[in-house]
């Protein structure tokens, strides 16, 4: 446990160091970057052992046209609230990754639509420095909920290798970041539109537990089955906190995927979803749609193919909202987990300029006295 604590102090001093002069010269355009903004309400939850439930926002950004987008977000939070938990929508505006939005800051990102960017792992630094705005991904998202301590992360589908990913390497972040972040993504499987196959063998050699919520067969966001057999299947809330208690407790450093199937009643044909993707595919190709833009298009595409998937698709994401505040209550820890320390002055013994930086840090009780003896010297 003491290592833990002491590790997160040591990775908050690497992302977050500026020297002494670093602002001196050219005015204030530096002093805010590497800021972390966490709201009020998240970090009362994390200081008093709440369970706080980590939301994306590409998908206020790039998932759906203004106003829906903001009136989803409401209702997203509306969902997680009613469970008894925090939501903790993340997103960077203006260069500072936000840990929990506001109103206002909500319906910023909603208008901001697709003008805004869409951050994944990569961008991060460069939205930062440039004090843009954007949506998270999920591989973005959970990096930053597993900064301040966040163990649960919800969102309707992950990413995965593509169609034809053996020949285009054309793999998601999201599935590197499951293997490096020790944090549990809820989700209603992958998305339909990749070779979910090759996502599963992905995900095994990154070391992801996979679980298939109440069934043996792999879920594929639009449709509850995707004839994959599941890696392993829990079938109650229960069992899954108890999965995640011991990934945490062993310190695994690896995450986990919970699929939660879309229900039977708002489950798309396989062959018709097939054929739709395949139908979006050839036009994405023909069209010259690649990258970070594919998946927008062939979920878009697909949707209208089908007659408006999309709401089901909505549906499904309430479902797994809900189901996410059963699963994350029972993991919360019942005593105090973390105590905040603001720094809000500069420290001449320090080397990097904590007051400037207003950084929020976490530190586990348990490593409250081994902090205040070490100090922060071990850091410089």
């Amino acid at each position: 446990m003491a290592s833990n604590a002491l590790s997160r102090l040591a990775n908050l001093h690497r992302h977050f160091h500026i020297t002494k002069n670093s602002t001196k010269g050219s005015g204030n355009e530096n002093q805010n970057v590497g800021t972390i903004k966490i709201s009020q309400d998240v970090t009362t939850a994390l200081a008093n052992g709440k369970a706080v439930v980590a939301l994306e926002s590409t998908i206020i950004s790039h998932g759906m046209p203004y106003p829906q987008n903001l009136e989803t977000a409401k209702e997203v939070e509306a969902i997680v609230k009613e469970k008894g938990a925090v939501p903790a929508t993340i997103a960077i505006l203006e260069g500072i990754p936000c840990i929990g939005l506001n109103g206002e800051e909500l319906e910023r990102l909603a208008k901001l639509g697709t003008s805004a960017r869409k951050i994944s792992r990569r961008d991060i630094a460069h939205v930062v420095a440039t004090r843009g705005s954007g949506g998270t991904t999920v591989s973005t998202t959970m990096i930053f909920a597993s900064m301040v301590g966040i163990s649960i992360f919800v969102t309707g589908g992950i990413g995965g290798v593509h169609k034809h990913g053996e020949s285009t390497m054309d793999i998601s972040s999201d599935l590197t970041e499951l293997g490096r972040t020790p944090i549990t993504v809820v989700s209603a499987g992958v998305k339909s539109i990749l070779d979910i196959p090759r996502t599963l063998e992905y995900l095994e050699t990154q070391g992801v537990s996979v679980v298939a919520y109440g069934t043996d067969d792999f879920p594929a966001f639009f449709s509850e089955k995707s004839g994959c057999k599941a890696p392993c299947q829990l079938d109650t809330p229960e069992e899954c906190a108890r999965l995640i208690e011991v990934n945490r407790k062993l310190d695994l450093k690896s995450g986990i995927l919970i699929a939660i199937p879309i229900p039977k009643e708002h489950s798309v044909s396989g062959n018709i979803i097939e054929s739709a993707i395949q139908t979006a595919l050839r036009e994405a190709s023909d069209k010259g749609i690649t990258g970070s833009a594919e998946t927008p298009y062939l979920l878009s595409r697909v949707n209208e193919l089908t007659g408006g998937a999309s709401l089901e698709h909505c549906t499904c994401e309430e479902q797994c909202w809900s189901w996410c505040s059963d699963c994350c209550c029972p993991c919360a820890d019942p005593r105090p987990f973390v105590i905040i320390i603001k720094v809000q002055e500069w420290d001449q013994d320090l080397d990097w300029q904590l007051g400037a930086l207003n950084i929020v840090m976490f530190l586990s009780l348990d490593n409250l006295f081994t902090y205040l003896h070490n100090g922060l010297s071990k850091f410089k």
